[in-house]
């Protein structure tokens, strides 16, 4: 073993003195003022502590209402801010806007005296809680959740309901209902009556008829006086003198869609997807159109399942964002770019991407194309350009029955009002010439106008044979207002599907006289090439998108015999359904032999429409299922408008189809434990299906249709009938 000499001893020994001083730095040459030590964040740290608790921001805000919003496509949130802006126009009481979903109850026994808490919840599917308030509803419900007084009581607090729903659906207005009961459960003391909805007629005049007795008993709970508050604006619009281009959105939906940036595509930055394939269903040169819309979604990082939904993005049609541009004498400076911000963002968020121009504005961010409210049009009266127009939009205003026929039944839109009150042509194409200016300040119309929303379709295809593309079948919206003594009668045009349209024509290069079929019938005409023109490339155009998910499921079993109901467009979802068990059918099959498929369940699909050689949809397609599936799936067809006919003449639809193949429907319900899907029209006929099933299902029991409904009440609970209906 080597013996170490003094000098490498001495070197060790400084090594190791210099690392000690360097380890001990701090203390050995600090000064002698005390360090700094570390302390925990402040609750203050973010302007008030726990982001979740609503009192702490009431307190710090000093907030009188809170206002909770369930809203799955805006519009209850849309609600919400309404009932504060008007309990601030009125009261002076500002409000905190919530979405529950970001929020926890366990201090909802908290809420001050003086103060009270609103819902607005709307009702979704099967009477299901929408999606950002389901934990609000478990918290209500659930007898074993604590608030923090140790109990499931909330004894004094002080709320009001306003509901949103459909009346052609079974569980109208369920979830404000439930709401209403829970809290009265528990102690609480409701203001006022409990308000209902109904969008199947009109939501807004039930909303105004609702909150005009309301909002007394409001006064009177919580001991305030109207006129404490003020026409306060919710917005401060500046016109930018300079900006950088890029920097401004012109219909981007997202940030990441303005830099071109990657990210996750959802409802908050939708993709613009490529259109694959455009074609028409029904046959050429009809009145009417039904579109097939393949989107490109390959790269993209979105995946979908079958019967989920997409998201389709529209954008408001030339027409209508040049009459309100002239209605509002801002024509001559469309591009000019203006910069919003909120005046009290608890309250009013700036419901889109700013800095934008006031042409982008109304083109893609806010509904201009919606039939006008009542109530919009008493706030802009004000504004009139003449005693005439002021006496017109008042009237309009006061008089309910005269705003139905005239705005309602004649489905007349913002910017048409404002034309119809001046004495314009409202049949004319708008220009600065033909329409009269109104002074109205553009932040109120931004405040009274809800953004623009995605339209929803039942994707109709299956990932496990189109993993790379989403397909959309959508029957193109156009009908005839009714005429009244002002409006002669004229066609209404939906503003999703004929986006869609519009897309196919320009796709396909075809014009639109040719598809359309109706003779004097001008088409809506939209700005397809998007902002930037970033929606064409070349002969491409893309669709912005999003997927939304769904539980309208297939049972995972194929064993299980499963019956399918989806006449007209509701035959969408099941197109994927159908691909589904053929993919699966094609692996089962070249796994195991020919005789793979002997023991899977039947597949029934009762589809109708008016004619076979009309809008009978995929028709090509359905033989080639059959024989896939292996004589496991059946189609059930029912034409309208084509015989045979009843006895009596009448039509035949799929409720009679139904009944009639009412033995094996039966059976595969009882003794198969077979799963029913129903897909369209929530108004007649998925109604008429469901009498029809308690009929079929009460008889084989050998009980009534009452017996037969609590079957159905009971398939409901376990999932094995669910419901895709609009009306």
């Amino acid at each position: 073993m080597a013996v170490a000499s003094s000098s490498d001893v001495a070197i060790l020994a400084l090594g190791v003195v210099l690392a000690a001083a360097y380890l001990f730095r701090d203390s050995i040459f600090s000064s002698s003022t005390p360090k700094a030590v570390p302390v925990a964040p402040s609750k203050l740290a973010n302007g008030h502590g726990n982001p979740r608790d609503f009192i702490a921001k009431m307190k710090e805000g000093k907030k009188r209402l809170i206002i909770f919003y369930g809203s799955q496509t805006g519009t209850a949130e849309e609600y919400a801010i309404r009932i504060a802006k008007e309990a601030k126009t009125k009261f002076g009481l500002t409000s905190l806007v919530c979405d529950p979903e970001e929020y926890d109850f366990e201090n909802l026994d908290q809420v001050p005296e003086d103060s009270c808490v609103i819902f607005v919840m709307a009702t979704y599917g099967e009477g299901e809680p929408t999606d950002n308030a389901v934990q609000l509803m478990e918290n209500l419900t659930d007898s074993a959740f604590e608030f923090s007084n140790g109990q499931h009581g909330l004894e004094g607090l002080k709320y009001v309901v306003f509901g949103l729903g459909n009346r052609t659906y079974e569980h109208y207005n369920a979830i404000a209902r439930q709401v209403d009961d829970e809290l009265t459960k528990m102690g609480a003391v409701r203001i006022g009556e409990r308000g209902e909805g109904d969008d199947d007629k009109s939501m807004e005049e039930d909303y105004l008829e609702w909150k005009d007795n309301f909002w007394p008993a409001f006064a009177e709970a919580l001991g305030v006086e109207e006129g404490q508050g003020g026409d306060t604006p919710d917005f401060a619009v500046t016109e930018l003198e300079s900006h950088p281009p890029e920097k401004v959105y012109l219909g981007e939906l997202s940030a990441r869609a303005l830099t071109k940036t990657k990210g996750i595509h959802d409802a908050k930055n939708p993709y613009a997807s490529p259109v694959k394939i455009s074609r028409e269903l029904f046959q050429v040169g009809g009145d009417r159109n039904c579109v097939h819309v393949e989107l490109d979604i390959e790269g993209s990082g979105i995946t979908y399942q079958h019967g989920d939904h997409v998201g389709v993005w529209p954008l408001n049609p030339d027409a209508e964002v040049d009459r309100l541009l002239c209605a509002l004498g801002l024509y001559s400076k469309k591009d000019t770019v203006i910069n919003v911000d909120s005046l009290d963002p608890a309250l009013a968020k700036v419901p889109f991407p700013v800095p934008s121009t006031y042409i982008s504005v109304l083109r893609h961010y806010i509904d201009i194309s919606a039939v006008a409210g009542r109530q919009i049009l008493g706030v802009l009266a004000k504004f009139a350009p003449s005693p005439e127009a002021d006496a017109f939009m008042r009237n309009l205003t006061s008089n309910k029955d005269e705003y139905a026929a005239v705005v309602a039944n004649g489905c007349l839109k913002l910017g048409e009002v404002l034309q119809l009150a001046a004495g314009n042509d409202i049949n004319a194409h708008p220009t600065p010439q033909n329409t009269t200016a109104w002074v109205i300040p553009f932040d109120i119309v931004i405040s009274s106008i809800p953004r623009l929303q995605p339209r929803y379709y039942s994707i109709s295809s299956s990932p496990k044979l189109n993993p790379t593309s989403v397909h959309v079948t959508a029957v193109v919206l156009k009908y005839e207002s009714i005429a009244n003594k002002l409006v002669a009668s004229r066609w209404v045009h939906g503003v999703g599907s004929n986006f869609l349209l519009n897309i196919k024509h320009a796709a396909n290069g075809e014009t639109a006289e040719a598809s359309e079929g109706i003779e004097h019938v001008s088409l809506p005409a939209y700005a397809i090439e998007g902002p930037r023109g970033a929606h064409k490339a070349e002969d491409i155009y893309k669709i912005p998108v999003h997927v939304r998910r769904s539980t309208f499921r297939l049972p995972t079993n194929p064993k299980s015999p499963v019956i399918m109901v989806g006449p007209g467009t509701g035959v969408a979802p099941f197109r994927g359904f159908i691909q589904e068990r053929v993919a699966l059918a094609r692996r089962t099959l070249e796994k195991n032999g020919d005789d793979a498929l002997a023991d899977w369940g039947q597949i029934s699909l009762f589809y109708g429409c008016r004619k076979s050689t009309e809008d009978f949809l995929y028709k090509d397609e359905w033989p080639q299922y059959t024989a896939e599936l292996k004589g496991k799936f059946t189609m059930h067809c029912a034409f309208s408008r084509e015989p045979p006919y009843k006895p009596d003449g009448g039509k035949i639809y799929v409720q009679d189809l139904i009944w009639d193949d009412r033995k094996n429907i039966a059976d595969a319900i009882l003794n198969g434990k077979g799963y029913v899907y129903i897909c369209g029209d929530a108004k007649a006929m998925s109604k008429a299906v469901e009498e029809v099933l308690a009929r079929i299902l009460g008889e084989a029991k050998g009980g009534s249709e009452a017996e037969g409904a609590a079957e159905i009440k009971l398939m409901k609970e376990r999932s094995r009938l669910m419901l895709d209906v609009w009306s």
